[in-house]
């Protein structure tokens, strides 16, 4: 066998269940991690809760992993936070790899041995080299027989433009915009938008999740005012399946904030799509593409989703849909008009695959700018990547893989906005009713 490890891009739950999956068909894995501790990413929304519950949300070859160190699984009906995730989960995950898994090491590049990626000959006989830059400034090549990128998405969040560019002055006014779920636990944060005119722009659970999260601090200072902006022509949907969703936190945290706007406490300005920022003293004022204001905004949140990071895979032969970004084989299967978590087939190494060899995106990154990623959409991922590297195709192929609807999707326009109004939060920045409010915890 192949004595050069498959390099894993990124310690998140994909990242680690890739190492698990592979160390337990013997293949060596090496994770790099570019911050210096496991679950980076997700600490970063460490007060926002899950919709899944621990028993979807641990990979089966890393339980066995961690079983055999002594570890104990939390409560398996119960949602974790990002916080719980991380210390409970991901953090001890990485304990257990132990070597194989390098922190303060960024990859900054990947290419075929010799070859840049106009070159034929020897692409299916080269390795591929890792080029890691360490948290010293020190650089590494790494030669490897695969990777597995799964650095997720995270890093990269689109932006206010309604084009998918940058707004006019959206770099300018950054002091007064953040691009993700505020942790209005913290006194620092909520003091920041206490009393003040906050816009949320977005359509997706995020969306919800701090929308949720104003509403419960405009309840403890009411001259604090909530615009919801969208760029859809209409609220429809967005509040998603309520009871009729499998995953019950998700359809409360709708109904919580569609009963927010229905009261009257957030007001919604539909169809604005962000041409220009504009400020005026210490306040902003957005202006649509068509023209259209909203006038002395304090604080900006936006939350239209993500995007992946190609520029470090330039010199790799990826297959990627043109309009989604994700593989051209895994496209159709996740376009969100036709898809959500619970209608995507069930898919692997097959759909995974690149003109590359050996080249596989995993996790968030596998979706491009697809929306509404679960876990276990990402472990099942890997494990039949996993499988067909350690020479088992038969099981690379049995993918099989039930996931819970939405209760709100099941034929073609359903998900009707833009897909950058969508946003990865079945996984990537997932939330739950009872969580944000600012009584509760100081997790995230």
């Amino acid at each position: 066998m192949n004595e050069s490890p498959v390099v894993v891009v990124g310690a998140g739950p994909v990242g680690l269940a890739a190492a698990a999956e592979l160390a337990e068909r013997g293949v060596e894995p090496l994770v790099l991690e570019r911050a210096d501790r496991a679950g980076a990413a997700v600490a970063q929304w460490h007060h926002v809760r899950l919709f899944s519950r621990w028993a979807e949300l641990i990979d089966p070859a890393a339980r066995r992993l961690l079983e055999a160190t002594g570890w104990q699984a939390p409560d398996e009906g119960s949602y974790p936070t990002g916080r719980e995730w991380v210390e409970h989960y991901l953090r001890p995950l990485a304990d257990a790899l132990g070597t194989r898994v390098r922190f303060g090491a960024e990859v900054v590049g990947v290419a075929r041995r010799g070859r840049d990626r106009v070159v034929d000959a020897g692409r299916d006989s080269e390795p591929l080299t890792v080029h890691v830059r360490t948290a010293s400034g020190a650089e590494e090549r790494v030669t490897v027989r695969a990777v597995i990128d799964a650095s997720g998405t995270w890093s990269n969040p689109n932006p206010l433009g309604g084009d998918g560019l940058p707004a006019v002055g959206e770099h300018a006014v950054a002091g007064q915009i953040v691009y993700q779920v505020p942790d209005l636990t913290d006194a620092v944060v909520r003091q920041r938008y206490a009393g003040r005119h906050v816009v949320v722009a977005g359509s997706g659970h995020s969306a919800l999740t701090a929308l949720v999260a104003f509403d419960e601090l405009a309840a403890q200072h009411p001259d604090t005012r909530i615009t919801w902006l969208l760029r859809r022509g209409e609220v429809g949907d967005t509040f998603g399946g309520g009871q009729a969703d499998q995953l019950p936190a998700r359809g409360a945290l709708g109904q919580r904030a569609k009963a927010a706007v229905e009261a009257g406490r957030i007001e919604v300005v539909t169809g604005f799509r962000t041409a220009a920022i504009e400020r005026d003293a210490h306040r902003l004022g957005l202006v649509s593409d068509a023209g259209a204001r909203v006038e002395s905004v304090d604080e900006i949140v936006v939350l239209t989703g993500f995007r992946p990071d190609l520029s470090w895979l330039s010199e790799i032969r990826l297959g990627l849909d043109a309009t989604l970004q994700a593989p051209v084989a895994l496209a159709p299967l996740i376009d969100p008009n036709v898809h959500s978590c619970g209608t995507v087939y069930p898919h692997g190494v097959t759909e995974l695959s690149h003109p590359e060899p050996g080249m596989f995106l995993a996790g968030m990154k596998s979706y491009g700018r697809a929306p509404t990623f679960l876990a276990l959409t990402g472990y099942e991922q890997v494990r039949s990547v996993a499988a067909a590297l350690a020479g088992d195709r038969e099981s690379a192929e049995r993918v099989e893989l039930v996931l819970p609807e939405t209760g709100v999707c099941g034929g073609a326009g359903v998900f009707d906005a833009p897909v950058e109004e969508q946003d990865g939060g079945c996984c990537g920045a997932p939330a739950e009713p009872e969580v944000l409010t600012v009584s509760a915890r100081s997790t995230h």
